[in-house]
């Protein structure tokens, strides 16, 4: 998953800018999100790293477009209730890639977040295309993963740029799924029933 075993308390992100992987597969109805589970389960990371003094670049995807731009699918409502959520406007951008998202990201204050378009627009996204992976990667300095729930994905935002950057780490939320995954494989607490779905 990562090739590094560094977690997010162990990144120096001061003034710099951190590309965070989270998973914003949101359910929204008539442009609203209908559920936050998964916005809020990510807080804890984009908030510790605004206190750390890093500029938050969030890229995540929403449903299967298969690679073509379908307005219905776009991170928009989701940016829209992560700023209700955080109290701080929250920027977006019509791509994740290309001169419109490096130019975003380049305006990007220390203690601001950025939503990247859907990655899955891009067909590079689930073909891990290295190309697309570098082009996510050379928009930050930093990588972190908080997407839990899209980690066991060979997809270019979870491991074509975990390879391409110099410095990536587990956040709050993969941190805790996995010690909670952990703790009932290796010694789980008697009594122990597995209800697998």
């Amino acid at each position: 998953m990562l090739r590094t075993k560094l977690r997010l308390q162990d990144l120096v992100v001061h003034r710099q800018r951190v590309l965070v992987r989270v998973d914003f597969n949101v359910p929204v109805a008539d442009g609203r999100v209908t559920d936050f589970t998964r916005i809020d389960a990510t807080l804890p990371t984009i908030r510790h790293l605004l206190r750390a003094g890093a500029a938050v670049v969030l890229m995540a995807h929403r449903g299967r477009p298969r690679g073509e731009r379908r307005p219905d699918l776009s991170m928009q409502p989701v940016a829209e209730a992560l700023a209700d959520r955080l109290g701080i406007g929250v920027r977006t951008v019509p791509d994740c890639i290309g001169a419109a998202a490096q130019n975003a990201v380049a305006e990007l204050d220390p203690g601001q977040v950025l939503v990247l378009e859907n990655l899955r627009f891009h067909g590079g996204e689930t073909s891990n295309d290295q190309l697309f992976a570098e082009q996510l990667a050379g928009l930050a300095d930093a990588y972190v993963n908080d997407g839990f729930g899209v980690s066991h994905r060979a997809h270019a935002s979870v491991v074509g740029v975990a390879q391409a950057m110099a410095r990536a780490a587990a956040g709050d939320l993969l941190q805790r799924e996995v010690s909670m995954l952990s703790r009932v494989l290796i010694q789980p607490a008697p009594p122990f029933v597995l209800v697998l779905g």
